[in-house]
């Protein structure tokens, strides 16, 4: 809109804008853009949560068993998806989360097709995790290592198989006794207990 009539609003406006200094324009602008990011952003503030504790998230009914079985065997916590984030927080804690996360990769790897991906991605896991001064090396033996190192000449789907198996039997033997007599454990056993105790005496 433009005006060149004496006395006309948008003149005068503009005159206005243009006295300002540069930089409350600016701020101005960051503001407006600010604004818009947070009114098109939908339901903010319900994906977030704390991240020491575990998000049991919309299957209330069946979480509760499910945090109960997890002190059953190392197994029933791994077949739980809540149950490897609420370890994978534990082991954060520790800061020993890559061991945990190496063995995720494998068995992602594990479900790899193609030829060259699975060499790719043997190569990058190889790297990441089992390598000596690899940036997120695990705790295995030279021989394991070196037996893991001849498997990626000729890469299948079971050549990480001894070095996942060595870190499994770790974290089962040390890390998940540790876990099961954790604060946030107990505290989310306590609740699932009472939250099963409640719904039987309601029925």
């Amino acid at each position: 809109m433009s005006c060149w009539m004496p006395g006309c609003p948008a003149l005068s406006m503009c005159r206005g804008l243009a006295a300002l200094p540069i930089t409350c324009l600016e701020r101005a602008k960051d503001l407006k853009s600010r604004l818009g990011i947070l009114l098109h952003k939908p339901e903010l503030g319900h994906k977030t949560g704390s991240s020491g504790r575990l998000q049991l998230g919309s299957r209330r009914r069946d979480s509760s068993r499910e945090v109960l079985e997890w002190r059953e065997s190392f197994d029933q916590l791994l077949k739980s998806k809540s149950g490897v984030n609420a370890f994978h927080t534990f082991l954060k804690t520790e800061f020993s989360e890559e061991n945990l996360d190496f063995w995720l990769a494998c068995e992602d790897f594990k479900k790899t097709r193609s030829k060259t991906k699975l060499a790719s991605k043997a190569n990058r896991i190889f790297e990441e995790f089992v390598q000596s001064e690899a940036p997120r090396e695990v705790n295995i033996d030279h021989e394991t290592r070196e037996i893991t190192r001849k498997n990626l000449s000729g890469a299948t789907s079971a050549c990480f198989n001894e070095a996942q198996a060595k870190t499994r039997t770790l974290m089962e033997k040390d890390s998940y006794p540790r876990f099961l007599k954790s604060a946030s454990y107990q505290d989310m056993s306590r609740q699932a207990a009472s939250r099963g105790t409640s719904k039987r005496s309601h029925t």
